[in-house]
């Protein structure tokens, strides 16, 4: 009886051992599948082949996931990873040749050097017709089209030059003789009689004190009062000439041999009690200034003290740097309020200094003269003026005094640090200098496309260090717009 006919179950140990070791079902199940797979092979094998030049059977194909992946990448060859752009060379290649000439791009510019010379189109133009194209552009415009080229001054002639030798274009001569700076980098460019001087100190010039004589070049307007050259104030005795100005911003557009660099004009000096530190930074083609002033400072002190303490005696403008529009606002009234905030020592005699020992101990508290002083959300904020580019910080400082004659070795000082664009250099009426000047009624600080979302405290300060300033809100130097000028009360 074989092992899958049914049957009566023997019972018994033999029985048992007989039931235990017998195989299973699945394996005879696939020990007869493989028997009959090995009895297919071997009828294979030895069937004759009818035709020894059969061919073999073909390959496979590739896996569907292997098949689908190539058809993709061929899809989207030209598709970038990253941005899921598509990368048509054709397109970057011809976009290189149309790019604007304003354009830093080398590869795009490296033909424009060396490209063949227009003459022969301008020729095929009309006399007539430069004539009536230059007679819709500005003075300045026409006199840059006469001087593009030899054919072009032959079409207009000198009749445009003429016409910025009068008087009332010397705006537009001065717009002129700014486009040709790059041709002139010995001359500097006067404006006061509108023409370009020599440089008599090429390389060498520095900044110095008011009083001393210091000319860049040799102009007959020089003593000229009522012509004076555009200028700006920083502190008492201390002025910025334009021509500095245009130094600096010159060697940084054409090179080092144009002008100066800004790292030479950086200045620390002392006056009336004040201590003074200017630097300077070109950021984005325009000059930014910063002065820092300090002076000591005593507690308590007065109103009339105080005047004096912040008011120079000459002209009533403040010691420290100041734009045109420190009187109209918050600034001289943050600075007094930030002088009342030093701390002033007490009495430590009889009752009254019992008095404040007792209190001491009994809000558990040390007093501390020379604690570090907190300022008050009125005087802490950083201001801004809103009629020009111009940021204020004032701060209440523990400073080292080594000349103090009564032997006080650290001293509270106010300091006050300014912050100022100067504009491009191209001109004393450019819109930032102007403003500082308070020669223009129309800029808007806090919406100007420059600092309407990062102040010019933080450009500055983040090209000299990788640190961070604290926290500061900036607010309006003048909230409620009132210019009253030297008819205000608050100033002074």
């Amino acid at each position: 009886m074989s092992a899958e006919s049914p049957g009566p179950k023997q019972s018994g140990f033999k029985a048992f051992w007989a039931n235990a070791l017998r195989p299973k079902k699945s394996r005879q199940t696939l020990r007869k599948g493989a028997s009959r797979s090995m009895t297919d092979l071997r009828r294979m094998s030895t069937r004759p082949s009818t035709s020894l030049d059969e061919a073999p059977p073909p390959m496979p194909d590739l896996a569907p996931l292997e098949a689908h992946r190539l058809k993709y990448r061929e899809a989207h060859a030209n598709l970038d990873s990253q941005l899921g752009e598509r990368q048509d060379y054709t397109a970057i290649i011809h976009t290189l040749g149309i790019l604007d000439p304003e354009d830093t791009y080398s590869a795009a510019l490296m033909d424009r050097e060396n490209r063949p010379p227009g003459e022969e189109d301008i020729t095929k133009v009309p006399p007539d017709v430069w004539i009536l194209i230059a007679s819709f552009l500005t003075p300045s415009d026409a006199a840059s089209l006469t001087i593009a080229s030899i054919t072009l001054y032959r079409r207009l002639g000198p009749r445009y030059l003429s016409i910025l030798q009068a008087p009332q274009n010397l705006s537009e001569k001065l717009t002129f003789l700014t486009r040709i700076d790059y041709s002139l980098p010995h001359h500097l460019l006067c404006f006061p009689c509108g023409r370009y001087h020599r440089r008599t100190a090429e390389g060498t010039e520095r900044l110095k004190p008011a009083h001393v004589v210091n000319p860049l070049f040799e102009c007959p307007e020089v003593l000229n009062i009522l012509n004076p050259p555009p200028r700006t104030r920083i502190t008492p005795g201390r002025i910025l000439p334009f021509s500095f100005v245009q130094l600096l911003l010159r060697a940084h557009r054409f090179g080092p041999k144009y002008g100066i660099q800004p790292e030479s004009m950086a200045r620390r000096w002392t006056r009336d009690g004040w201590t003074y530190t200017s630097r300077f930074l070109i950021h984005e083609g325009r000059l930014l200034m910063r002065v820092t002033s300090q002076t000591f400072a005593d507690p308590a002190l007065p109103p009339s003290a105080q005047r004096l303490l912040l008011h120079s005696r000459e002209d009533y403008w403040p010691y420290f740097s100041a734009c045109a529009h420190w009187r109209d606002g918050e600034l001289m009234p943050a600075c007094r309020c930030a002088l009342e905030h030093i701390p002033h020592p007490r009495a430590t005699g009889g009752l009254q200094g019992l008095e404040h020992k007792v209190k001491d101990t009994w809000q558990k508290r040390v007093f501390d003269p020379n604690a570090l002083t907190t300022l008050c959300g009125f005087c802490r904020p950083m201001r801004r003026c809103p009629e020009c580019p111009t940021e204020y910080l004032i701060e209440v400082k523990l400073t080292e005094d080594k000349m103090d004659p009564r032997g006080l070795r650290f001293r509270q000082a106010i300091v006050v640090t300014r912050w100022s664009d100067l504009g491009d250099g191209t001109s004393p009426e450019g819109l930032e200098w102007a403003a500082v000047n308070g020669k223009s009624e129309d800029y808007d600080s806090f919406t100007h496309r420059n600092y309407a979302k990062r102040g010019i405290a933080s450009w500055f300060e983040a090209a000299f260090t990788a640190d961070t300033l604290p926290g500061q809100r900036v607010i309006s130097l003048n909230p409620k717009r009132k210019k009253l000028g030297e008819k205000g009360h608050d100033w002074y």
